[in-house]
């Protein structure tokens, strides 16, 4: 029996549990660091039909797709937006339940 990496049971798993990469994903903004999400970014791709089809639906080149979601990436918010709309998904901004120092956030 041959093994998969780590990154491939992600994917395998992201494709047969869509749930589960939008609830991984928004973990990862609310938690994670950048490099962490990068990486879940590259799995969902995979699941999402690949670099090619993810590059075509966002409308990105796919170097720069590759380059985006590389290690080393650091997107831009446009390549962000796009990349996650071609996934179905969406960026949203919620407000935080408390604050470090316990007040609430609020918009004036």
């Amino acid at each position: 029996m041959k093994s998969r990496s780590h990154d491939e049971a992600m994917v395998d798993l992201y494709r047969s549990d869509p749930a589960l990469a939008l609830e991984v994903i928004n973990n990862v903004l609310e938690d994670g660091d950048q490099a962490e999400l990068l990486t879940v970014l590259r799995q969902m791709t995979g699941a999402f039909g690949g670099m090619q089809a993810v590059a075509r639906a966002a409308n990105l080149n796919p170097t720069q797709l590759y380059r985006t979601l590389s290690p080393q990436g650091n997107p831009a918010l446009s390549s962000f937006s796009a990349i996650l709309k071609a996934m179905g998904l969406r960026l949203a901004v919620l407000p935080r339940a408390s604050s470090a120092d316990g007040a609430s956030t609020r918009v004036a």
